[in-house]
């Protein structure tokens, strides 16, 4: 029977082209909780936390939350959160297996749940986000920083509501949106709470910076998170205007995923080696076999968001497929 390692053996390698930064200084913060830190303005205005490391491979978000914290950036108004996520996950990384570290035993953003958040602590990575609860129950908008399995353009991964499409537009980059519903297994983060409900002021984002370990994930990073700040009128342009090195598309891309496709068996395989965003001109094509089920198209011009088999296992979606809106559905 094929494993999950033997599965990953059979992938292309990225070379690491990145230094993975030292935040073992940051772990004593300002806020009770380790390696999170929380600066006032005394001005009114909104909350704003960024988030590294909801998984412990994916470094863009720590470096550019470490970036900020040697800054020694402060708000001008309202409050700004630095914080680095599952950071024991982090630790453990392994350059010979950089898709091993994701999480210690249970993926940290699936389990953004009352239920789950308020009972027992049965694993490190759900002890962490526990840790992590209160502070999040305070944030009026959040940037989840995260990288993909694939080298692929970055994405912004909005949700489902209209407020985070809105959000995205206001933001202006990247040049691809995905509007989702998230993952069959667990809640993110981005969805929790307030961030979920179409009514509630708060709201967040998730942004798929580029593959792990490769630089331009840095940079899309750093310029994101410069960006998002300046849009959230927390810090003044001076401090983070050299952090801008990514030119805004000249139009954005905004497709909604319509079902994601999720593995019953270790024996999922592409029908070709898919790396994102690729355009299936016609209804019907084969793109993927499980087992002896075929995984089709649903509709022309299917958009493939995400796909990957390096963490196969129950409940793992593979592959998001997702349509282009047209001008009349994406809000101003």
């Amino acid at each position: 029977m094929t494993t999950l390692a033997q599965i990953r053996a059979g992938l292309p390698r990225y070379p690491i082209e990145v230094e993975f930064p030292d935040i073992e200084r940051w772990k004593t913060g300002n806020t009770g909780i380790d390696y999170v830190h929380s600066f006032d303005s005394g001005i009114e205005g909104p909350h704003v936390a960024i988030m590294a490391l909801t998984h412990g491979n994916e470094v863009s978000g720590a470096i550019a939350v470490d970036e900020l914290l040697r800054r020694g950036i402060r708000p001008s108004r309202g409050k700004l959160t630095l914080a680095f996520g599952n950071v024991a996950a982090y630790h453990a990384f392994d350059p010979d297996d950089i898709d091993a570290t994701r999480y210690l035993e249970e993926d940290m953003n699936r389990v953004w749940l009352p239920q789950r958040l308020q009972g027992p602590a049965t694993t490190a990575d759900l002890a962490r986000a526990q840790q992590l609860r209160p502070l999040i129950d305070e944030v009026d908008w959040l940037l989840d920083i995260h990288s993909m399995h694939e080298h692929s353009a970055p994405l912004m991964m909005t949700g489902p509501l209209e407020k985070g499409l809105r959000l995205a537009a206001q933001l202006g980059t990247p040049e691809f949106v995905i509007a989702d519903e998230g993952h069959q297994n667990g809640r993110r983060l981005r969805d929790f709470g307030g961030f979920g409900q179409p009514n509630s002021p708060k709201n967040a984002l998730l942004i798929e910076t580029g593959q792990h370990v490769l630089a331009v994930s840095r940079q899309i990073a750093l310029d994101c998170v410069a960006r998002f700040l300046l849009l959230a009128e927390v810090v003044e342009e001076a401090a983070v205007a050299d952090l801008l090195q990514v030119a805004k598309p000249t139009r954005q891309r905004f497709l909604r995923v319509t079902e994601a496709i999720v593995a019953d068996t270790l024996d999922f395989r592409f029908t070709q080696d898919f790396k994102g965003l690729e355009t299936i001109p016609e209804a019907g094509t084969l793109i993927a076999t499980d087992g002896e089920r075929q995984i089709r198209t649903p509709y022309p011009n299917c958009v493939l968001i995400q796909p990957s088999i390096r963490h196969l296992g129950s409940g793992v979606t593979v592959v998001r497929l997702a349509r282009e809106l047209g001008e009349d559905e994406v809000p101003r």
